[in-house]
């Protein structure tokens, strides 16, 4: 039996079981969503394959209760993990009147859910990171006790508003954490291509924070690095920047073919280190789960996606005459 690392973190049983809950449930609606699109049911798919395990290590680490999220668009196991629901995720997929993040207005991957924190994000990227500097800014300035976490590709680390937020967030020590999310390409532009340091978070010590480069596979070893950074942030001692190596286990999109840019023998071999794969089976040698306990989530995970899919395709569609609502001020 492996010796209990969730135990060492602090995590319970029933958490690390609802962390796999988590992933497992976003992994089977990305899926899902997939069998939709190529069926001719939803127009778009933008996957987190792949990424779940950093994605529901982050989330978990933080105060579900008081803190903020602004995710980037695969971020499915963020959303699922602060709040929201498998019905509004798939709401959103087939552009529906109930979908919460923008009333079927806005294409899937663009988050956003004012009661759970979950801070709206834009089609151009890397927008969500001044704004989650900002966020942080306000809640520095009202002497509130929250951390935001923003998530982005290593591709998004590129971008100008990646460094203006980091810069702005070192000098006033904001509780800021940076986490990228690399999954080795920016559409299809291959790491290699794209940066000329070794790691992203060798960019960190230019803005006066920490930066770590982790397994993103690992829940665990996400969980533990997001922790230390939010603990950091209520401390007052600024900001930190993370990155998560992990996989894009998709292509980029629905509307991409990832054959012309990358071989197949690559992909195979990283769905050797599939978090959902490797995760469960750390639980078995942990003895937190075992075959019949995996087969009762497996198939309640399938229950919730069925169930949710059916709601969300059978679900009206938002009026034509509202097409304008929520972009222009209303009369009283």
């Amino acid at each position: 039996m492996t010796e209990n690392r969730h135990k060492r973190l602090g995590l319970s049983d029933e958490t690390v079981l609802e962390m796999y809950e988590t992933m497992l449930l976003a992994r089977r609606l990305d899926e899902r969503q997939w069998l939709l699109n190529r069926s001719g049911k939803i127009p778009f798919v933008i996957s987190c394959q792949g990424q779940e395990g950093a994605q529901v290590g982050a989330a978990f680490a933080l105060d579900r209760a008081k803190d903020y999220v602004l995710p980037y668009y695969r971020d499915l196991g963020v959303v699922l993990s602060f709040g929201m629901t498998a019905k509004e995720v798939m709401l959103s997929a087939f552009a529906k009147k109930e979908d919460p993040n923008s009333g079927g207005r806005q294409m899937p991957g663009h988050f956003g859910q004012k009661k759970n924190r979950i801070v709206t994000g834009s089609s151009p990227v890397t927008t969500q990171v001044p704004h989650a500097v900002g966020i942080a800014l306000a809640g520095k300035m009202e002497k509130k006790d929250f951390v935001s976490l923003v998530t982005f590709g290593e591709g998004s680390s590129n971008q100008g508003d990646f460094h203006e937020g980091a810069n702005f967030a070192g000098v006033h020590k904001l509780p800021v954490i940076f986490m990228c999310e690399n999954n080795k390409y920016a559409i299809s532009v291959p790491i290699e291509k794209q940066l000329a340091c070794e790691k992203v978070s060798d960019r960190a010590i230019g803005y006066g924070m920490p930066g770590i480069t982790i397994d993103g596979n690992d829940p665990l070893e996400v969980y533990a690095a997001v922790k230390e950074a939010a603990e950091r942030g209520r401390r007052g001692e600024g900001p930190t920047l993370i990155e998560a190596v992990s996989y894009r286990l998709t292509p980029h999109s629905s509307d991409d073919d990832d054959r012309s840019y990358r071989a197949a023998e690559e992909v195979s071999e990283a769905k050797t280190k599939d978090p959902i794969l490797t995760f469960a089976a750390y639980l078995k040698d942990a003895g937190v789960m075992d075959e019949e306990k995996e087969k009762a989530i497996q198939e309640k995970v399938m229950q919730i996606v069925n169930e949710a899919t059916d709601y969300a395709e059978n679900a009206p569609y938002a009026e034509p005459e509202h097409a304008l609502k929520y972009v222009y001020a209303e009369a009283e």
